[in-house]
């Protein structure tokens, strides 16, 4: 094979190559098609026992209104947060969390078309640093969450993980991946 052929062989292979990845970028079915789904609301308790790290009442309240808005809950939830015996700034090691919240389920057929809210399965990916109010001491919360989690979103390819060493703290202790139904823009106003 001479120089130039081998030149227009390899530029040919590499216009393959880019066309195939592009192709692949924008197959049908690479991202799911909005789902029709509906608000249901969810009420949701947990005891949080922290050996390693602490909390103020007011700290774990909002840590916990920022995990489930970025699992899709609507704007508006209450979650009120009890156990710190010198007041809502103080710090302690355990605490009693409920929970009022709306999260996205698929519709019925016969849901009514006023009730529908265009849904879409989303990945999130829930680690130490990951998003960037997630710490490494957050494991023992993502434990004590885990029912609440995993029982009031619509989740599907779930992996759950928290192994939390008592006072010890590591990027690798807790990890949760799936995919959550979450409401479009435009659809995930306050309830």
């Amino acid at each position: 094979m001479t120089r130039s052929n081998r030149l227009v062989a390899v530029f040919a292979l590499a216009s393959l190559t880019s066309h195939a990845s592009l192709s692949l970028a924008s197959a049908p079915g690479s991202a799911d098609a909005p789902q029709p789904s509906v608000w249901q609301h969810r009420q949701a308790n947990f005891t949080y026992l922290g050996i390693t790290s602490r909390y103020t009442c007011d700290g774990l309240e909002d840590k916990v209104r920022d995990i489930l808005r970025y699992f899709g809950a609507r704007d508006g939830m209450k979650i009120d947060v009890q156990g710190c015996p010198r007041g809502p700034t103080s710090l302690s090691l355990s605490a009693w969390v409920t929970m009022q919240f709306d999260t996205l389920a698929a519709a019925a057929s016969d849901a009514p078309a006023t009730d529908l809210v265009q849904g879409q399965w989303t990945p999130v990916r829930l680690s130490a640093q990951r998003p960037y109010f997630m710490g490494e001491g957050d494991c023992e919360l993502i434990d004590a969450m885990r029912k609440s989690l995993t029982q009031n979103f619509s989740l599907r390819a779930l992996a759950y993980n928290a192994r939390c060493t008592p006072h010890a703290e590591s990027l690798l202790d807790f990890r949760v991946e799936a995919e959550v139904l979450k409401a479009t823009k435009g659809h995930a106003g306050a309830g």
